[in-house]
């Protein structure tokens, strides 16, 4: 519904209409000068905040245009009340709003024509387009954003004009502040013209789609991922895109969702949008050999059809969910998982999917985490291996949609985690990383990571003052100087003002520079070791944002303690012990029975008594008697730490690119030897196959 900011200025916005009636009947100029400025700031702030109102009000007959001409037939009320009807500037207003409102039609169309005609079919990122061919620059974003607006408030002038000449009884002002709104009016017309003509108008769809199919006839692209979805799912093709850098076949990123283009991360690998099926058929993609798809969506169906490549699911995370054992599934030649795990859950859920089609191939998403060091037995005296104080990191989940106490530990068991970790003997740090959703729904939940906040802070400012923790002031000082140096270069690097420029600007010029992005993610790394020396390293912190990220904190941790979710498989790579809130108390046995990642971890009642358990692993190797579990989970959720997770994905992409050609050749072989269904075939998908696939079925489904 809108923040209460914005609820307010709707309700003034539409409280000042009546208002402006009853100013108009009095009549009263100063007090519908006063209504309708409340009107006109009310709506200029809805619309710059981009407010889900406006497009609400326009959904019950109060949209932009009734609002405004509304507004100006009140205005020629309060004239005629006045007893102004027989003046000039009684009938100038009426001409000019007529004037007005007749050009609103041109600009209309002016502004959909550059829009449409500046959409291209097909929208790119790090391919060569510039080169072949000539994409103009945009209009000013000024001219084009916001158009409607900014067009309806020029009459701003000519109302301003006549309020002040029905003020002074003299027609000048109104004269004046017709004339301006009609003059701008005009002008605005005009400055759009030129965009609509001549060699500002990007070239036609065809000469596009040719330039794109050019450069993917010298580019050979080999290995596919192919995304649809919605703005909230861009997650699952962002986490695949390093490994797709580090491919060693060539490769290419299909999307079919321009949202999803705007939302991608930065990247080195071409990545061409294609939101038409039609013309993704047509795409020239006969050296592609294999088809990666991260979620099961109809549209997949565009690319599947396609003989000359094998096409594989690799989802986006592997997990107990329903959604990890989809029997769409056996639509494709393989599906692969990171560990035995996923195979047994295909096993168990007999949705069609052959063994022999399920290819383990590890997780390369979590090679940042770094794995637990070999420790040698016997206590440490409460340090951790390198000397310094242990830290746990409590990373609680989110509350959910539900509002089921059991999503989440924060609810019943937060406080008396954290209490639990800082009062600690020996000390331990604790780093508290909520997710970012937390408090979205629940009130409950939003109360309770306050309070747990407040816990940590006043832990930190007592650690602070206790004379056994120790500081090195000029180290700590030194790497803040670097956090600066470092923040200061990557704001002169990434904010180069991209997100003012449109689609067909962009993909005439998003051409990676490998240099500036070496140098991006060079800085990145050295931001989080400096991060980390800014501060003392038995400092309790509670750490919100997008940095420094959750592996990361994986990384400086010696421990974690969370809830049910991705957090816990992915921290299982890092082999150190955790412990997971059993918070709808079900029990420890079906817990475990019901949730394959905690069967290694310590399991915590509401109370965290338990939590001793979790303390002594990481105070003394010899007295985890999990670690072995650890390391056997690992292995069967994630696969075997050698081969690296990367080798057995680039293999896994090799072996397979290997069966799509043997395919390839043994149907080129069949049709060489006169085999008569193969020669149909090959009538009916003449050329490049891909655009032959468009052209043997004329109807697209999905």
């Amino acid at each position: 519904m809108g923040s209460a900011a914005e609820l307010a200025a709707a309700a003034l916005m539409m409280l000042g209409f009546p208002v402006l009636m009853v100013a108009a009947l009095v009549p009263s100029v100063y007090a519908f000068a006063a209504a309708a400025a409340v009107t006109y700031l009310a709506d200029h702030y809805l619309h710059r905040k981009g407010s889900y109102l406006v497009n609400r009000l326009s959904k019950v007959r109060a949209g932009l245009s009734i609002r405004f001409l509304i507004r100006q037939l009140l205005l020629i009320l309060l004239l005629a009340r006045m007893s102004l009807s027989d003046d000039l500037v009684f009938y100038g207003a009426i001409a000019c709003f007529i004037a007005f409102y007749g050009l609103q039609a041109p600009h209309g169309a002016l502004v959909t024509l550059i829009r449409n005609r500046r959409r291209m079919p097909v929208a790119t990122r790090n391919v060569d387009l510039k080169s072949r061919i000539r994409i103009p620059d945009a209009p000013p974003r000024g001219l084009l954003d916001r158009s409607a607006e900014k067009m309806l408030h020029l009459d701003l002038s000519a109302v301003v004009g006549l309020l002040v000449s029905a003020m002074m009884d003299n027609a000048v002002a109104g004269s004046v502040g017709i004339g301006i709104t009609l003059a701008l009016g005009c002008l605005y017309v005009l400055v759009l013209m030129p965009y609509v003509r001549g060699r500002k108008i990007p070239p036609d769809h065809d000469t596009v789609l040719a330039a794109v199919d050019d450069w993917l006839g010298r580019y050979k692209p080999e290995t596919v991922l192919y995304f649809s979805g919605s703005k909230d799912s861009a997650y699952q093709v962002n986490m695949w895109l390093e490994t797709m850098e580090q491919l060693e076949s060539r490769p290419l990123v299909l999307l079919r969702e321009r949202v999803i283009l705007q939302n991608l991360a930065p990247t080195t690998v071409p990545v061409i949008c294609v939101p038409g099926g039609v013309h993704l058929m047509n795409l020239d993609l006969s050296t592609v050999r294999v088809a990666l798809y991260a979620a099961n969506v109809g549209k997949n169906i565009h690319l599947l059809r396609v003989p000359t490549m094998k096409h594989v699911f690799i989802g986006h995370g592997d997990s107990d969910k329903l959604a990890s054992v989809n029997p769409f599934s056996k639509a494709y030649d393989e599906v692969w998982t990171a560990g035995r795990a996923g195979r047994d859950r295909y096993a168990l859920a007999d949705v069609g999917v052959r063994d022999e089609d399920i290819v383990e191939v590890g997780r390369p998403q979590l090679a940042p985490i770094q794995s637990r060091p070999d420790l040698p037995a016997g206590p440490r005296d409460g340090a951790a291996a390198d000397g310094r104080c242990p830290t746990v990191l409590y990373a609680p989940t989110w509350e959910g949609w539900d509002d089921n106490p059991g999503n989440t530990s924060l609810l019943l068991a937060g406080e008396n985690i954290v209490k639990k970790l800082v009062k600690a003997d020996p000390p331990v740090r604790v780093l508290y990383k909520p997710h970012p959703f937390t408090g979205t729904v629940s009130a409950a939940a939003a109360a309770a990571h306050r309070r747990v906040t407040a816990l940590v802070e006043k832990a930190a400012a007592q650690r602070a003052a206790d004379a056994r923790f120790t500081t090195d002031t000029a180290a700590q000082a030194a790497a803040r100087a670097e956090l600066t140096r470092i923040e200061s270069r990557l704001a002169e690097l990434t904010g180069t003002g991209d997100e003012k420029r449109d689609e067909a600007e962009a993909s005439r010029d998003d051409v990676v520079d490998l240099k500036k992005h070496e140098e991006i993610a060079r800085l990145r790394a050295e931001w989080n070791d400096a991060h980390w020396r800014s501060f003392p390293d038995h400092e309790h912190r509670v750490i919100t944002g997008a940095e420094p990220r959750l592996y990361d904190c994986f990384n400086v941790s010696d421990a974690m303690v969370s809830d049910i979710s991705s957090v816990v498989s992915d921290f299982i790579a890092s082999g150190k012990p955790y412990a997971v809130t059993d918070s709808a108390e079900v029990g420890v046995e079906e817990f475990k029975r019901a949730n394959t990642a905690v069967r290694a971890a310590v399991i915590l009642s509401n109370s965290a008594k338990e939590l001793d358990a979790l303390l002594d692993a990481v105070r003394d190797p010899s007295a985890d008697p999990l670690a072995g579990d650890r390391d056997e989970l690992k292995r069967y959720l994630l696969g075997p730490d050698e081969p690296t997770s990367i080798e057995q994905f680039n293999a896994a992409v090799a072996a397979l690119a290997r069966k799509a050609e043997t395919r390839n050749l043994g149907q080129e072989a069949l049709i060489a030897a006169g085999d008569p269904e193969a020669a149909e075939l090959a009538e009916l998908l003449p050329g490049d196959p891909v655009k032959a696939a468009g052209e043997a079925e004329g109807t697209i489904t999905g």
